[in-house]
């Protein structure tokens, strides 16, 4: 529902109500969208875009001299920015007016007052509460940033790819279907009505299907039971949720086209594998276990079973020694895994964090990174030696700097 209000000087103020956020566009260069409990979700401010993750975190993206540029704001930056909108927020209530009936208007000051009351101290508060619900969110597809997330389980299975420093703070753990439950209305209390801002749900941490189906069937029991309730509640936008979830190849081996067939039948729509690279030599340099043939037996069983597979590339992995073998291997991987309309492919350059074991591996071995360029190259070597039976996947780019959850 599209709203125009104007102010006491003559200004028009655009709001968009949907079911889950509201979105306020003062003029061009202004437009702020908060979710439904009232917490800053983006805010785009003189041409530079600030997205608020719900730990507190924030990224700013902004364009210069062409180039697209992104930094994660420190503490009292992104505290600055929430101040600022919540005045902005503050300004409206007091001087627009909204002609729309009564229902509306009382829809309105409900989400206007929760917005102009998400200062930066309630903007603390509520990331605390957040740590409360989740252990931190390591990572997320592209296009699961608006999923809810529901940690089935914690942490990786096995931990040990030195390009990954996302779940070293936690010890693997499969909850139990009464701590799954018990987490799921810890989440409901959490994000309120704010979850009908959610898209679908996303089974977290790195590879929760790695859980075996005799484990996970229950636990997706468990799921739909409170799914349930939230339609109930009508704190569901879309009722059932598909659901989503990474898994490592390796491990999607020991899952049959039948165990994918049954959890289809549950919900279950895609799976992330990270491939990394077709070139088994550099993913034992890269300490991940398996090897590039699990992920073609683990996407043809996936998609045998009426599930949609992503696959993920690491592109300069490896570095300048193992580029053409790299590349060369990954198009013969992908191309065996006949994928199809509703797969994906995404390409992902690396990021070099001082936290990663490969920084220190890679100088020992003399190995030489690659230059953005050289990756978005080797992209474009890849995507032009790939082949499919029909219709392409998409190919798409993840950018693991722009992850906010």
């Amino acid at each position: 529902m599209v709203i125009r209000a104007t102010t006491r000087v003559g200004k028009t103020r655009t709001l968009n109500v949907q079911p889950g956020a509201l979105t306020v566009a003062f003029d061009e260069q202004t437009v702020l969208a908060y979710d439904r409990a009232g917490r800053l979700w983006s805010a785009f401010l003189r041409g530079y875009t600030f997205r608020r993750g719900l730990d507190g975190g924030m990224l700013a993206k902004w364009t210069e001299h062409g180039q697209r540029e992104r930094r994660q704001l420190w503490p009292s930056e992104a505290s600055l920015i929430v101040w600022r909108c919540a005045e902005l927020m503050s300004h409206l209530a007091d001087e627009a007016t909204f002609d729309v009936p009564p229902h509306v208007r009382q829809e309105l000051d409900m989400l206007i007052g929760r917005a102009m009351r998400f200062t930066a101290q309630a903007a603390h508060t509520d990331a605390e509460h957040f740590l409360q619900v989740y252990k931190p969110i390591g990572i997320l597809p592209p296009d699961q940033y608006l999923a809810l997330v529901l940690q089935l389980t914690e942490g990786c299975s096995f931990n040990t790819c030195t390009f990954c420093t996302f779940y070293r703070d936690r010890p693997f753990h499969i909850k139990s279907p009464a701590e799954f439950r018990q987490h799921i209305a810890a989440v409901r209390d959490y994000l309120s009505d704010s979850l009908l801002l959610r898209r679908g749900v996303f089974l977290a941490d790195a590879n929760a299907l790695v859980v075996p189906q005799q484990q996970l069937v229950p636990l997706l029991t468990v799921l739909q039971e409170e799914l349930k309730k939230l339609e109930d509640l009508k704190l569901l936008a879309r009722v059932p949720l598909p659901l989503f979830a990474f898994l490592d190849a390796f491990s999607g081996r020991k899952k049959s086209a039948g165990d994918y067939a049954e959890l289809s039948a549950r919900g279950l729509q895609r799976v992330y594998v990270g491939l990394e690279s077709g070139h088994d030599p550099l993913l034992a340099w890269l300490r991940k276990p398996g090897y590039s043939a699990d992920t073609v037996e683990t996407a043809r069983a996936i998609k045998a079973g009426g599930v949609s597979v992503c696959i993920i590339v690491l592109l300069g992995a490896g570095g300048e020694k193992f580029a053409e073998r790299h590349v060369r291997d990954t198009i013969k991987v992908i191309n065996a895994m006949e994928l199809g309309t509703g797969d994906l492919v995404y390409f992902s350059g690396f990021v070099a964090t001082p936290e990663q074991p490969y920084g220190r591996i890679a100088a020992r071995d003399h190995i030489e990174p690659l230059s953005m360029e050289e990756m978005r190259a080797q992209r474009r070597e890849i995507e032009v030696g790939l082949r499919f039976p029909g219709p392409r996947p998409k190919l798409a780019t993840y950018d693991i700097r722009e992850f906010v959850y």
